[in-house]
């Protein structure tokens, strides 16, 4: 059953990653923003989820479907770190910096922000 919710979830999450990206793509294509979107709101949301899984909120099943397969399949660090790479690779130094410590950074911070969400929430 956990490789069901897993496989379900990232088949989910990969669909609603490749919607997302090419959406925001269409509209801006000099910067792949629509990879920073994805991350981005990724990284919030894992936070949410794991914060709620830790404050048994949600099921070590709703963790799998959300954290694992649907949050797992709609990142896309992979994605992120081929863009950086072909940003290093053109001699985009500058954008490339930007890109990667900003994408790190913004998402580690979401991640936060996503778990003291949770705990503000929760204290009302």
């Amino acid at each position: 059953m956990q490789l069901v919710l897993v496989a379900l979830g990232g088949a989910l999450g990969a669909t609603l990653r490749y919607l997302v990206t090419s959406w925001v793509q269409q509209r801006v294509d000099f910067f792949p923003w629509g990879t920073l979107v994805v991350n981005l709101v990724g990284s919030f949301l894992i936070g949410m989820v794991l914060e709620l899984t830790l404050r048994g909120y949600l099921s070590s099943q709703a963790r799998l479907f959300l954290a694992v397969g649907i949050l797992g399949g709609f990142t896309t660090f992979s994605s992120f770190s081929w863009e950086t790479l072909a940003l290093l690779e053109d001699g985009d130094v500058l954008p490339a910096l930007v890109y990667g410590v900003g994408s790190l950074v913004a998402g580690i911070s979401l991640a936060w922000l996503g778990s003291v969400t949770v705990r503000w929430l929760w204290s009302l």
